[in-house]
């Protein structure tokens, strides 16, 4: 029997739709639509399947999560959801699979609201401050985690 292809979701937070038009100066030139196209590639030589998922909704990305019981692995950008989500800290508590935390920015050298993650706690890893490329990293960093 063929084996399915491994599946692995990548959730964006809040005003993530926006990238490339806010705060370039942070946040890259990159629009979400340019990352979702590197990481689907990326993805393909892999040969995992992706979910990609944006929501400006704290409910909306606790149902994504709870989809994501029956994929491999999650990257998750929950933007500002980070620093204030007790939701979607238990909703990847419930998960057993690898889950990458990943910030554009470095949030450790921005403003002290933004040091606290209720994300990294239940995260297998952190990327942060690598911009876009900081997407295809979590892609090369799953693949070590669950090939």
């Amino acid at each position: 029997p063929k084996r399915r292809a491994m599946k692995i979701a990548i959730l964006n937070g809040p005003n993530l739709n926006t990238l490339g038009t806010r705060n370039p100066e942070i946040y890259g030139t990159q629009t979400l639509a340019d990352i979702e196209a590197n990481c689907r590639q990326k993805c393909e030589g892999y040969g995992f399947e992706l979910d990609f998922f944006q929501s400006n909704s704290e409910g909306a990305i606790v149902d994504k999560l709870h989809e994501c019981r029956a994929y491999d692995a999650v990257i998750i950008n929950p933007g500002a959801y980070t620093h204030t989500s007790i939701a979607i800290h238990d909703a990847l508590e419930i998960l057993t699979i690898p889950v990458i935390e990943l910030h554009l920015s470095n949030i450790h050298a921005r403003e002290e609201f933004r040091h606290k993650s209720y994300v990294s706690l239940q995260a297998t890893a952190v990327i942060v401050g690598l911009g876009a490329k900081g997407y295809e990293l979590a892609v090369d960093a799953v693949a070590g985690l669950i090939t």
